[in-house]
């Protein structure tokens, strides 16, 4: 079975061509146009052992909101498609990750009802010209269009690189955990009979 989709999304703000494969290798093909969310969507791809290709164009001469956002909105859409009936998934994925002085953790339900937890506070408001908030509306329309609860709290930190990066490890060791096979479940992991 492959679970891996493919989301293109045209506006007038962006044009975002978007793979993503639940049972890769931690393969990436990245030409976001914001480095920052560049290296993140690296990070997340390789710890998660997922493979992701993007290739987007932005009105970042703006800044990188919509490009940012419209990303998230895509990997969010990849994410459900992919996971089909989601039968057999392991549905709840929890990851704690430490990053030098930064600890973060992200808990997942692969629930169809969609819903961002975020407890943490950015010491800075930038990391280079990427504006910090983004991170909170990338993971919002991610979880929306994933249709996901996921929960994200960082303990603590000191330097705003670190704690970023740690939230998206962290995302990406939950998500693979989550979206695991295991094969005791017959069916999908939900007294409902759907998720």
């Amino acid at each position: 079975m492959m679970r891996t989709a493919t989301v293109k999304r045209v506006t007038n703000e962006t044009q975002i061509e978007l793979t993503f494969a639940i049972d890769g290798e931690g393969k990436t093909e990245l030409e976001t146009g914001v480095p920052f969310l560049t290296h993140m969507l690296d990070l997340f791809t390789k710890h998660g052992h997922f493979n992701l290709s993007v290739h987007a164009k932005g009105d970042t001469h703006i800044d990188d909101h919509h490009t940012t956002e419209d990303i998230g909105i895509c990997l969010g859409q990849a994410i459900r498609e992919a996971l089909g009936d989601k039968k057999g998934i392991k549905r709840y994925g929890n990851a704690f990750v430490p990053m030098d002085d930064a600890l973060a953790q992200v808990v997942i339900d692969v629930s169809n009802r969609p819903h961002l937890e975020f407890r943490g506070q950015f010491p800075s408001e930038k990391v280079g010209t990427f504006d910090v908030e983004l991170v909170h509306e990338f993971l919002w329309k991610l979880a929306l269009e994933a249709r996901m609860n996921v929960h994200v709290i960082i303990h603590y930190g000191r330097n705003t690189h670190h704690m970023i990066e740690a939230v998206f490890k962290a995302l990406a060791r939950a998500l693979d955990e989550a979206t695991m096979i295991d094969p005791r479940v017959k069916s999908v992991p939900s007294t409902k009979g759907m998720l």
